[in-house]
């Protein structure tokens, strides 16, 4: 992304005092998160949708865990919503699924802590913790098949998906297993740094595997079409790892070539899962999906979209129309969670106030300190007329720079047309990281437990 100019302290007078006073006007202040059902009661005008989507403006902010938390634990409670889906990868949450839902461990289940590399502290985190105890008791009191599971959409488990896909034919076909360690023999020496292994493709040093990854899909695949009437959850987690296997070799040849090519790839393949997770679910099926803005935001009214970027906003919006809902979260200022580089150490860092020039300065300067913006509807037409010129919105992930905050962190976008709601809170702190074992008392199944 190119460097934007420094704007100059007034970034249009009047002009922005009038945005601020129609934000103020349309945003509805919001109880703490802590105070869960009526928190989660704000949100009740979006029950009707299939999928709600709820973003973040960074990967490491306590308040908004909470506030998913408590929107999520509504349409699970009073909704009938059943499926909670993660920018998280699959083995991991179906470890975290088993609990939550109390199904029986995987043979390979306990070989790795979930959520154990980076960075670990996304979802091992006691905001998490909270939340999965609290689905894990909603469970336990419903019938097995209107428990709400858990799921992973990400792509980044090579290794772990294809332990899995080995795990669940060695114990249910013995033979198939050992045709798909032969399929997956290319790709087994990457499963540790599977990045270097798109290094060594492009740089000839090594043969594509797309053709094995394939393949074994296709053969659980013709598995699912032969048991169809008995297509339980183990097969179901099986498909979708072969899935993660067949997305993540891809993801990994395209990274070093396209950066859009590799975003859309992920975007899609978090997409497709979900609507696997939808289908499987039944037509009754409702999910709500927790990721970064940058992933539950219509792409096409963004930087990224305008760039050739797509992601699981802009598909959900093409493929459910009125019936996803899109909800952005934002913040000023405060603490975050992050690193300062790939890999590196959690740091609780300071979070620099917005620039002038951003929506977020709007929000600060018109809306009560916690607040929902609505951005759709039949009454936001004045504020969405109002806000339909791009402006710099702010991106942090799991990597924070304040340093280059402009470079890094900006990038341009149209609100009213990303989100169909706003969610404001103006300071926020940073998650609480597990240390890695189970609070004292915590059965030794608790899955964040080491």
């Amino acid at each position: 992304m190119a460097p934007r100019q420094q704007t100059g302290p007034d970034t249009g007078g009047r002009e922005e005092a009038e945005l601020a006073r129609l934000i103020g006007a349309a945003a509805e202040p919001l109880p703490d998160p802590g105070e869960a059902e009526a928190f989660g009661a704000c949100f009740d005008r979006f029950a009707g949708a299939r999928v709600v989507l709820l973003g973040e403006a960074t990967h490491g902010t306590s308040e908004f865990y909470r506030a998913r938390a408590a929107i999520t634990r509504r349409l699970v409670e009073r909704h009938g919503f059943t499926i909670v889906a993660m920018e998280a990868d699959w083995p991991d949450a179906t470890q975290l699924d088993r609990w939550v839902r109390d199904r029986p461990a995987a043979p390979d289940d306990g070989a790795d802590a979930p959520f154990a590399r980076f960075p670990s502290w996304m979802w091992r985190n006691a905001e998490t913790r909270a939340f999965t105890g609290w689905l894990r008791e909603w469970n336990l009191g419903q019938p097995p098949a209107r428990r709400a599971a858990i799921r992973g959409l990400d792509i980044y488990s090579l290794g772990g998906s294809i332990g899995s896909v080995l795990g669940y034919l060695d114990a249910n076909d013995p033979e198939a297993a050992q045709a798909a360690r032969r399929r997956y023999g290319c790709l087994t020496p990457w499963q540790q740094s599977p990045q270097d292994y798109g290094r060594a493709v492009l740089m000839g040093a090594q043969d594509t595997c797309e053709a094995a990854a394939v393949a074994q899909l296709g053969a659980l695949l013709d598995e699912r079409l032969r048991r169809m009437a008995e297509d339980g959850e183990e097969l179901f987690d099986a498909r979708q790892n072969a899935r993660v296997v067949r997305s993540a070799e891809q993801y990994y040849r395209l990274m070093y070539r396209s950066g859009t090519e590799s975003w859309n790839l992920r975007d899609r393949h978090m997409f497709d899962t979900l609507r696997a997770l939808l289908d499987h679910g039944g037509p009754d099926a409702r999910a709500v999906v927790w990721a970064h803005n940058s992933h539950i935001g219509n792409a096409a009214a963004t930087e990224m979209g305008w760039q050739g970027q797509f992601n699981i906003g802009e598909l959900c919006r093409t493929a459910f129309g009125e019936e996803a809902a899109l909800i952005g979260f934002g913040t000023d200022r405060g603490t975050v969670a992050a690193a300062h580089d790939w890999g590196g150490a959690m740091e609780v860092m300071r979070v620099r106030p917005v620039r002038r020039d951003s929506h977020e300065a709007l929000f600060r300067a018109g809306a009560p300190a916690r607040s929902l913006t609505p951005l759709a509807g039949p009454h936001a037409g004045e504020l969405r007329d109002a806000l339909s010129t791009p402006r710099l919105e702010r991106a942090i992930g799991v990597i924070y720079r304040p340093e280059t905050e402009l470079q890094s962190h900006y990038f341009e976008a149209v609100l009213p047309e990303q989100f169909d709601a706003f969610v404001w809170f103006e300071e926020t702190t940073a998650v609480t990281p597990l240390a890695g074992a189970g609070a004292k008392g915590e059965p030794e199944t608790f899955p964040f437990g080491v």
